[in-house]
């Protein structure tokens, strides 16, 4: 089983990040390829655009948000693809362009990843 972390994507890459994954739909403003050291950006298990643009990180959605995100996710082949791929990994690291480093989409993701 995999360890999960989450970082955000402007952090410094690190050897302990494992292996490197971008959960973003779109890419991060101001960040080239070279400095995200990515292992792969997998758009399939962020939240859709509707539901990203309705939480616009508000924190008073954060709880409601989640629940939708993990609705959204349950229904998802790409989850299942996702955590069989990851199985012989490590580390995993969720990587994340929001600013709030607890109320985000990889929180969530990594929660879910983990059960």
């Amino acid at each position: 089983m995999s360890n999960y972390q989450v970082k955000r994507i402007y952090d410094t890459a690190s050897d302990d990040d494992g292996y490197r994954v971008l959960v973003d739909r779109l890419w991060p403003r101001g960040v080239s390829k070279e400095h995200a050291r990515l292992d792969e950006w997998n758009k399939d298990i962020a939240p859709s655009t509707e539901l990203r643009k309705w939480f616009g990180h508000e924190p008073e959605r954060f709880e409601e948000f989640a629940a939708r995100y993990q609705h959204e996710l349950q229904g998802s082949k790409a989850l299942e693809s996702f955590k069989s791929k990851m199985a012989s990994e490590k580390t995993v690291t969720l990587l994340y362009a929001a600013h709030d480093p607890k109320i985000n989409h990889a929180v969530v993701l990594k929660n879910i990843l983990s059960k």
